[in-house]
């Protein structure tokens, strides 16, 4: 089975103050690169890594839509695609969220537009669905997400050293104020406008949670992508129902209340991750 990867990290963003750096996402895109050509054969070739200034938005959407575009043509059977970086919101411009707002990536370029993220330097979970809806029946495409989509908890996180929370609110205080009591989607809605087949879906945490960009034994990590990956490393066999009650236990150990999350069909469910 042709196996490819494309696995993204950003730490430093062009337009954004240091204050809102994060420590953590280069760090996982390496990890998880290494994860898989270490222990699922994926061959070094087809595992790319975009780290910060080369993760800008039109670049990432180009080598997403290159590895679909090889599933489509019969030549890849296999993708895994993996962001670590921080989650925000747009509004909603296609008229279906009830709360007006969609979730979205933040890349390298991410800038602001007046009260809101300029849509042309994040990726929308309406954006992301498109690309996964091209999937051919009957091709694996695994996708990892350590963000935030929400901005809740976001206080509590602060407050501790060595931890910083992976959301951007809105770009100015009207905008936080506008946001601050709608609803956030779910990891379900990332994938509802699929037709053909839909990837599996793991996040780092609900809808209403913040995910931590963490000093993880002297190292910065996304807590959800250092687990997993522990977890991995443990027990590779594990389906991917109790791989995440794996996570889970880690993270609470750890002292995050964030819960890892997953969406997949049941078999995929039980069968081990990567499978």
């Amino acid at each position: 089975m042709e196996k490819a990867a494309l696995c993204v990290g950003i730490n430093k963003f062009k337009y954004l103050p240091e204050s809102s750096w994060l420590h953590g996402c280069v760090n996982d895109a390496e990890d998880l690169a290494g994860l898989l050509e270490e222990s699922y054969g994926f061959p070094a070739s087809q595992v790319t890594v975009l780290r910060d200034d080369k993760a800008t938005k039109k670049m990432v959407l180009a080598e997403v839509n290159k590895l679909v575009d090889a599933a489509v043509e019969g030549t890849i059977q296999q993708i895994v695609f993996t962001f670590s970086s921080h989650g925000t919101q747009i509004p909603d411009t296609g008229g279906d969220e009830d709360d007006s707002l969609d979730e979205a990536f933040a890349c390298h370029d991410i800038n602001d537009a007046g009260d809101s993220w300029d849509p042309g330097t994040v990726i929308s979970d309406d954006e992301l669905a498109a690309v996964f809806g091209r999937l051919p029946d009957g091709v694996l495409m695994d996708v990892l997400l350590d963000t935030c989509h929400s901005g809740t908890g976001l206080k509590s996180l602060d407050l501790i050293p060595g931890r910083r929370p992976r959301f951007l609110p809105g770009p100015t205080p009207r905008a936080v104020m506008a946001n601050e009591d709608l609803e956030t989607r779910t990891l379900r809605d990332i994938v509802k406008t699929a037709k053909l087949s839909t990837p599996v879906l793991m996040a780092a945490c609900r809808s209403d949670q913040t995910a931590a960009d963490a000093l993880m034994e002297g190292r910065y990590n996304g807590a959800f992508t250092y687990n997993l990956i522990k977890s991995l490393r443990s027990d590779g066999g594990l389906g991917r129902a109790d791989l995440l009650k794996e996570v889970s236990k880690g993270l609470k150990a750890g002292g995050f209340d964030q819960v890892a999350q997953l969406e997949a069909s049941r078999a995929a469910r039980k069968a081990a991750w990567g499978a």
